[in-house]
């Protein structure tokens, strides 16, 4: 491995559609095409959400849409989105006719933008006459999640797999519609290959259809003002999004270099071990030669894995990963609402200058490496860069987040008929420098969890209990967020699958938060044949009449718990977000009175006694809390080397 990570370009080389970069644009008439991309792509979700059957995708919402140009570039800015690369390397654009639908899912011919065969991506470029006949103007895109591919495993996602090949389908770019005539053919052998065929074909023809009809919406865009005119609004989106992020995120952020690592726990071959992926940001100066910029060196990333963790990042200049991180910089926003109105669209892309280490790596893995679990290396890099970040604005930065985890149950229903349930249960974002983490977010935008009504009404098993996980959030003066605790009682014996992280490691705390709860699955509760389960985990056998009780993990906690309001302590154990044990234990607040008689208080002059002695006795700590779960995979350490500023 180099000293320096491989430098790929700042930017893909797309240039621009007009001659001065959507300078020219009239301004209002941006706000309109802008909204009307919006509008467009929230439509092609809503279509697929109404009409798509599996649960993954029309309840758990595990899907997105996005919208591109014809440079390739990403335009709307409310979800990430794959990539079009693929799709136009392999069917170049002068080839493409009104009608078709192209399709992938193969992670290492996808250019990073698809990170598991589960995640099967439908395009579908948009057409205009100017007067020469119909030419691409643009691309509707939608990937999601979808129930089985084949594999070993239901659900396509082993996590012992040892290659790709374990893990399913692999689709390279195809024309599944060909001038608005379905590939059958291409169809029955994808269908085929699925435990759960009827709800694929189901899933993809309302894709298909939903993608056709946002190419429709668009091309009457473009009939209404005039390609020209849309082509500048276009450059203008994108250039505007460039200057706003230079402007107020990157002017946060000073010149110089800090360095930060995290890890994933498990690959679900070897036995749990730190799985590093690390991060040296540098900030440029304004007057830099190369132009100012933030340069996310990837060196020190751990070798790639046995098993599915691994993610294909350096593919297409890391374009795909910039776009992946760049939410993490809103956080540097002046206010939480100026944060929400900030798009992440290929605008983002020049800012950031990607070098990656040498093939071989947790992000940089030589085919056929398995994939299907790589959301712990990819999620786990938001937090790296959070905390990187942190690093260089003394703290002022969210603490660790939760991350997606994929539960569920299979077997055969009352009627004989094979099942399966598996859905993405969220947890407890971190504690911020000015408010307490959410609760049981989804940081998958727009996912959620499966309504109860639906699971029990179709699959064999009741939901008895569906509440927040007391003391999951890690303390700090801003609490973090808590996670799901969520009780399934199974009426048939079943298998429970588990594709999750951070059981043993916990999301850190910062600048004196403490980190959060991990995450837990127990069987059979209280009961004679009660038993942990690995948070990887394909066919634990469940019997009828026994609970799987799921605890999802809790954000970390954001500066010294002895500082946090006692009145917002007493306040967290009458919401039942806080027990009265952690109240002394994390936040040194005695407590009086009752819960029962609503006669909750605290006891201040005892309070202020026990935080005094607590601050007396206290030795220096690291800048970021682990929890007790990195001492174990560490060798006993409490705190990395780079855990201190």
């Amino acid at each position: 491995m180099t000293a320096q990570g491989r430098r790929v370009p700042t930017q893909f080389p797309f240039g621009s559609l007009t001659e001065d970069a959507g300078a020219g644009a009239d301004p209002v008439l941006v706000e309109i095409v802008q909204g009307s991309l919006a509008s467009v792509e929230m439509e092609v979700e809503t279509a697929i959400a109404r009409t798509s059957r599996s649960p993954m995708i029309r309840d758990a919402h595990d899907f997105r849409a996005g919208i591109h140009d014809r440079l390739l570039r990403k335009l709307t800015g409310r979800s990430y989105s794959a990539l079009v690369h693929p799709v136009v390397r392999d069917f170049p654009i002068e080839e493409m006719r009104p009608g078709d639908v192209f399709f992938h899912n193969d992670v290492y011919e996808s250019e990073g933008g698809i990170g598991h065969l589960p995640d099967l991506c439908v395009t579908v470029p948009v057409f205009h006459d100017s007067g020469n006949g119909p030419e691409v103007v643009a691309f509707v895109q939608a990937f999601g999640h979808h129930d089985d591919i084949g594999g070993a495993v239901p659900g396509s996602m082993p996590s012992n797999a040892t290659s790709v090949y374990e893990e399913g389908l692999m689709v390279p770019p195809i024309r599944l519609w060909d001038e608005g005539k379905p590939n059958r053919s291409a169809l029955r052998i994808m269908t085929r290959n699925s435990r759960m065929p009827e709800s694929l074909a189901a899933d993809l023809d309302a894709e298909c259809a939903a993608c056709l009809m946002g190419a429709q919406r668009l091309g009457e865009l473009f009939d209404r003002y005039g390609r020209d005119t849309i082509e500048a609004c276009f450059d203008a989106i994108i250039s505007r999004t460039t200057q706003t992020y230079r402007r107020e995120i990157l002017s946060k952020i000073p010149v110089g270099t800090w360095v930060w690592e995290d890890y994933a726990e498990h690959d679900g071959v070897d036995e749990p071990k730190l799985h590093r992926q690390r991060i040296t940001l540098t900030r440029t100066t304004p007057d830099d030669p190369e132009g100012e910029r933030l340069i996310f060196d990837f060196s020190g990333t751990s070798p790639q894995a046995k098993g599915p963790i691994n993610h294909c990042g350096d593919y297409s200049d890391g374009v795909f990963l910039k776009k992946w991180l760049a939410p993490i910089l809103r956080n540097l926003a002046d206010t939480p609402e100026r944060m929400a109105e900030l798009d992440v669209n290929e605008g983002v892309v020049p800012l950031i200058e990607m070098r990656f280490p040498e093939p071989g790596t947790l992000l940089t893995p030589v085919f056929p490496a398995p994939t299907n679990a790589r959301t712990f290396v990819i999620l786990r890099l938001l937090g790296v860069l959070a905390g990187v970040i942190a690093k260089a604005v003394d703290g002022n930065m969210p603490a660790d987040q939760e991350t997606i985890r994929y539960t569920g149950v299979y077997g055969t229903d009352h009627d004989g008929r094979p099942y399966l349930m598996r859905e993405v249960l969220g947890g407890g974002s971190g504690g911020r420098y000015y408010a307490d983490g959410e609760d049981t977010i989804h940081v998958v935008p727009d996912s959620r969890n499966l309504p109860t009504e639906f699971t029990e009404s179709r699959f064999p098993f009741l939901v008895e209990k569906l509440s927040l996980t007391v003391d999951s959030g890690g303390p700090g003066q801003f609490r973090g967020g808590l996670g799901y605790e969520k009780h399934i009682r199974m009426l048939r014996d079943a298998h429970f699958m588990s594709i999750a992280d951070r059981s043993i490691l916990s999301c850190w705390g910062v600048k004196g938060g403490k980190a959060g709860r991990p995450f837990e699955v127990t069987i059979d509760p209280g009961g004679p044949n009660e038993r942990q389960v690995g948070a990887l985990a394909d066919a634990e056998p469940v019997r009828a009449g026994e609970v799987i009780r799921i605890r999802t993990t809790g954000g970390g906690g954001w500066g010294d718990p002895l500082d946090r309001d006692p009145e917002l302590v007493v306040r967290d154990v009458m919401w039942h977000k806080v027990s009265p044990e952690g109240a002394l234990a994390d936040y040194g607040v005695v407590l009086t009175g009752s819960l029962e008689d609503d006669s909750l208080g605290y006891d201040e002059t005892a309070t202020l006694a026990e935080r005094k002695r607590r601050r007396e006795e206290a030795s220096d700590t690291a800048f970021f809390d682990r929890g007790p779960g990195y001492a174990r995979l560490s060798g006993g350490a409490d705190a990395a080397d780079v855990d201190w500023l």
